[in-house]
């Protein structure tokens, strides 16, 4: 071992090493200084809880549902992508206001201002919905694994991913999961990277993603109905919210006092935040539906019903590299969203009974709360074994989130628009508007589902 700090050299003269030493830190030096990249660094550590809400709305569950949308009708439903980008970020911006203004999550801050019973209801319906499709979630993960390694076991992959995402968020503090979570989000680009291999024809696809264009028959009805619900998702909100709180919370406002209010700043950095996830969260659906309809449709492969299924039709036609890609996403994508779908629920009932809640809180201190988490997992794993088809989960999910939803956004437009609540930090009378219309929008597409059903 050298006796000084000298380099070793090893037979290259030290003064090459040296010198190739001072370039590298040169080189390190000017791209730290870079105004490109300090600008990208502050933009990243911008990004939280709106990145992973919106990462969280692409589940195995959603990719299967824009999948058979592009399979079905190509391209024709591909401006939906643009028309529920701003409506999706403006339900989720209240959301996010409200968790900070309040310092509640959305049960909590309903519970103390408005209905307590409605909340239980609420609550209810969303554990019922979120359980269902953590079931269908699970399901596909595992499809997607034997897609990969098709010797692996569906009995033994299902329970596998739901203990492994349970005692993810038991075990792991807050502050290293939330960054899991952010990371995680950067899967959908597999989606994004899918569409490009499948060599788009880009003047159509411009077309049809700025031309609004339906057919109104029963089927594409149903489907605009399902690609609503599952875009636009009441779990969504929960999570929002609650996540703002446990923001506040790692900063150190652990009381409610301490977290009510907010500042311009923190309201500017939300709303990048926000609108930065929702428009991740769309322009993966975006692609998803353009690969599938590039590929799928136009070789008359019409009948998608799982994301797993879509994975497999679209290897003869665009090769492995697409088949990998989209196997990886649905793997990826639902082990971001089933802690969330799962975590929304436990903040819900938590909070509507009044529960200690709180991911940053260890599970001796927030034993109920962690038990829902569990209890969620548990049932979803078994509906993978009791015989219940994974579409009609989804589909019974989709009805649960068609009568609630409605109902959860008519308290969130209230309590956003309520002075004495938010204080300055009201709606805009604009977005109470587009508040109004959304409501009236989930309000006619969750009948419309009911419907379809009888």
């Amino acid at each position: 071992m050298a006796k000084d700090n000298r380099p070793i050299s090893l037979g290259v003269p030290a003064e090459l090493i040296e010198k190739t030493i001072s370039a590298a830190d040169g080189f390190v030096e000017r791209i730290d200084n870079d105004p490109t990249v300090k600008r990208t660094k502050a933009y990243w550590q911008t990004l939280g809880p709106g990145l992973t809400t919106g990462a969280s709305d692409d589940d195995p569950s959603g990719i299967g549902t824009y999948s058979q949308t592009g399979a079905q009708y190509g391209f024709q439903l591909l401006w939906l992508s643009a028309f529920t980008f701003p409506l999706m970020a403006v339900v989720q911006e209240m959301c996010a206001r409200i968790g900070l203004v309040t310092g509640r999550g959305l049960a909590g801050a309903i519970r103390v201002h408005y209905s307590r019973r409605m909340i239980y209801l609420i609550a209810a319906l969303l554990l019922g919905a979120n359980t269902f499709n953590i079931g269908a979630d699970l399901g596909a993960m595992a499809q997607a694994t034997q897609l990969l390694w098709p010797q692996a076991p569906y009995i033994f992959l299902v329970p596998a991913f739901g203990i492994a995402s349970a005692l993810l968020q038991i075990l792991t503090p807050y502050a290293r999961y939330a960054k899991y979570l952010k990371w995680l989000a950067l899967v959908l680009f597999a989606y994004i990277a899918s569409a490009i291999l499948a060599h788009l024809d880009w003047t159509k696809v411009l077309r049809y993603a700025i031309i609004p264009s339906l057919t109104f028959d029963k089927s594409q009805l149903l489907l605009l109905c399902a690609i609503l619900g599952t875009t636009i998702s009441p779990y969504l909100f929960f999570w929002q919210t609650s996540q703002e709180v446990e923001e506040a919370i790692l900063e150190g406002k652990t009381s409610i006092a301490k977290r009510e209010g907010t500042t311009k700043k923190a309201i500017h950095a939300m709303r990048i935040d926000v609108w930065s996830g929702m428009f991740l969260s769309n322009l993966t659906m975006f692609f998803i539906i353009a690969a599938c309809a590039a590929v799928l449709f136009t070789h008359g492969v019409t009948n998608i019903a799982t994301s797993a299924q879509a994975a497999e039709a679209l290897r003869p036609f665009a090769g492995n590299a697409i088949y990998i890609l989209f196997a990886v996403g649905i793997i990826g994508t639902g082990l971001l969203a089933i802690p969330v779908l799962a975590g929304s629920s436990s903040y819900a009932i938590s909070e509507a009974v009044g529960w200690r809640e709180g991911l940053y809180r260890d599970f001796k201190h927030a034993k109920a709360f962690y038990m829902v988490i569990i209890l969620a997992m548990a049932i979803g794993v078994a509906f993978n074994f009791i015989g219940l088809d994974p579409i009609k989960a989804l589909i019974y999910a989709a009805v649960i989130n068609g009568v609630a939803a409605p109902f959860i956004l008519i308290f969130i437009v209230l309590l956003s628009s309520n002075k004495q609540v938010m204080g300055e930090w009201t709606n805009k009378p604009l977005t109470t508007i587009v508040g109004w219309g959304i409501t009236g929008i989930l309000g006619v597409a969750g009948a419309a589902a009911i419907v379809s059903l009888l």
